[in-house]
């Protein structure tokens, strides 16, 4: 019998279900430094407003005595539902390649021999392939996209005695394999349309999220902050346009689900109030919607004009944005609210390459390098600190345009510039579709790689699967079931033959070249991939060496911020004598 089939064929048939009002949410993610889980803040504040006693279990700090703390608190509980976030199925790093899944899976395992109570799993991480993950990891339900209101649904649903069948958009683990409950009525969830339309609401934008310290059994985010250097808030989910790597518009909803202004702000002064004293934003970058981030960026500075003891005036943001839109009127205002710092997502500098990549819902380029000159010196004049991410190896780049990307990025005079090479292909992203379209289920294509792949990679159109769950499991495992994470790499650059016709083959010469043509001077501002991708100078935040020291040592805010500083401060770790270990609470006195 599979997990789901009991959900599957109607309420579950403990009479305890109708009278038990315990949801336990848990964090299974053990990466360090410790990223807020705002999912379950999130979870909790609509899940506490439909009268459920909320709990949740965060093993990020108990990553060495996780199974005795699981064991611990199942003990003596017997909940009605048991919600688990997957924020990441991979680092996504292309030289790195490490897979979460079986370390979450060995969590989910012992949590179903712990609890008889049905399982549920979500995050942005497991909606980039829920059927697949739902069958592997054996759970009872999933949820694609923001969770709130679906997992809100399901535990009323099992409260009150009623199959989950009556829970639209729910995924539900069935004897015939992973099955979505249509959306609305006359609204089947086939083809690509698995996430939810444009006229069902799927989040609550109203509420401010509830966000706590120091209670037990919720996220504590003071001590994520102590240990981390960073807070979270997010100001809308999802996104409309189609930037061909992207996963975000699949994952989080193909619209801007703008959260109320008032809400947002009330969570900053709260979290401030509480010691959060810098925060990063977690949405696609914020800028997208420009309008609602100005009245965001309007209620903080009104606020701070008008109390002058709000903790907002202790306040430092930390902001995703994209070149454009980006204007005088918003640097002003994002300066008067605190903003420290902003990592562009500028990706590349080359008209060749930005044209039909980074593209709006109506497929119109919405910037160029001059945006991105543009909207840097906007954001260095007014006193904040810039960092660009840049994404390398997409179809089409050659050692050309790398070369080019590199020498107008490095003239941008940026605080930190963050190189990466590869690009990670999910199921539901634009250009994992296409690759699957172009392969046809027959044909390799050049460029696609897997550090653990054993074959040529083939990719099978989601029309010619049997299942949603059998076209998402080609993008993470190999036939055998052997983990193989799709990525690709541009074939027009210089590697030689035995490389480009390797599944598994390593654009080492690529990586070599780049480090060669960044002089040297500037190696302090740059993140550059290396081959092994877990080094000190990677972009790549999974246990990162630097990162870890950095946050054990007290410093605070966005990790890159200190990037030139890094071999300073690993010295003074050094000398410090400071374990890599960050178990517990940082003994260090806090460098803000």
């Amino acid at each position: 019998m599979r997990a789901g089939d009991r959900a599957w064929n109607g309420a579950w048939s403990d009479e305890r279900a109708m009278r038990n009002n315990l949801v336990v949410l848990i964090n299974p993610n053990k990466l360090h430094p410790g990223i807020p889980p705002i999912a379950l803040d999130i979870l909790t504040t609509s899940l506490e407003q439909a009268d459920f006693n909320v709990e949740v279990v965060d093993l990020t700090f108990q990553r060495d005595r996780w199974r005795e703390v699981l064991g611990d608190y199942f003990k003596d509980r017997s909940p009605l539902l048991v919600g688990i976030t997957v924020r990441n199925t991979d680092t996504i790093y292309p030289q790195e390649q490490r897979v979460f899944l079986p370390e979450h899976k060995e969590i989910i395992d012992e949590v179903r021999r712990l609890t008889a109570a049905p399982l549920v799993a979500g995050g942005v991480g497991f909606s980039s392939m829920p059927f697949a993950l739902v069958e592997y990891f054996g759970l009872d339900y999933g949820v694609k996209g923001p969770g709130e209101l679906v997992i809100s649904g399901l535990a009323s649903a099992l409260r009150r005695g009623e199959p989950a069948t009556a829970v639209p958009g729910l995924i539900i683990n069935t004897a015939a394999g992973a099955e979505q409950v249509p959306w609305a009525p006359g609204l089947p969830a086939t083809g690509l349309r698995r996430r939810a339309p444009k006229e069902v609401p799927v989040v609550n934008g109203e509420t401010p999220y509830l966000r706590r310290s120091g209670s037990t059994f919720k996220v504590d985010n003071l001590r994520y902050y102590e240990l981390g250097g960073l807070g979270n808030v997010l100001t809308k989910n999802g996104c409309p346009f189609r930037c061909t790597h992207c996963v975000e518009p699949d994952a989080k909803g193909d619209r801007f689900s703008r959260r109320e202004v008032g809400s947002v702000v009330a969570e900053l002064e709260a979290l401030a109030g509480q010691g959060v004293l810098d925060v990063h934003s977690t949405d696609s970058e914020v800028n997208l919607s420009f309008v609602h981030i100005k009245d965001i960026l309007r209620e903080l500075v009104e606020r701070k004009r008008t109390r002058s003891d709000s903790p907002l005036h202790r306040l430092r943001l930390w902001l995703y944005c994209q070149p454009a839109p980006f204007d005088e009127e918003f640097a002003s205002l994002l300066a008067e609210a605190g903003c420290k710092g902003i990592n562009f997502g500028s990706d590349h500098t080359c008209k060749s390459m930005i044209e039909g990549w980074k593209i709006t819902e109506s497929d119109r380029t919405y910037y160029s390098y001059q945006n991105i000159q543009a909207a840097n010196g906007l954001a260095l004049e007014h006193g904040m600190l810039v960092m660009h991410d840049i994404l390398l190896g997409m179809p089409g780049e050659t050692i050309e345009t790398v070369y080019q990307c590199l020498d107008e990025t490095l003239a941008l005079n940026a605080t930190v510039i963050g190189y990466t090479l590869g690009i990670r292909v999910f199921p539901y992203s634009p250009l994992g579709i296409r690759f699957a379209a172009e392969s046809g289920g027959e044909r390799a294509i050049r460029g696609l790689q897997s550090n653990t792949a054993t074959a040529p990679i083939v990719l099978t159109p989601l029309e010619a699967c049997r299942s949603a769950a059998e076209y998402e499991r080609q993008f993470m495992f190999e036939p055998s079931g052997q983990f193989r994470p799709v990525y690709f790499f541009s074939p027009e650059l210089p590697e030689d033959e035995a490389t480009l016709s390797s599944p598994s083959g390593r654009w080492t010469r690529t990586l070599e070249l780049m480090r060669d043509h960044v002089p040297e001077r500037e190696h302090t501002r740059v993140m550059l991939p290396t081959v092994p991708g877990l080094s000190k100078d990677d972009n790549n935040y999974a246990d990162n060496p630097f990162l870890m020291l950095q946050a054990r040592l007290g410093y605070k805010g966005a990790f890159w911020s200190r990037w030139r500083q890094r071999d300073q401060i690993m010295a003074e770790a050094s000398q410090g004598d400071l374990a890599l270990s960050p178990s517990g609470r940082a003994q260090q006195p806090s460098i803000a």
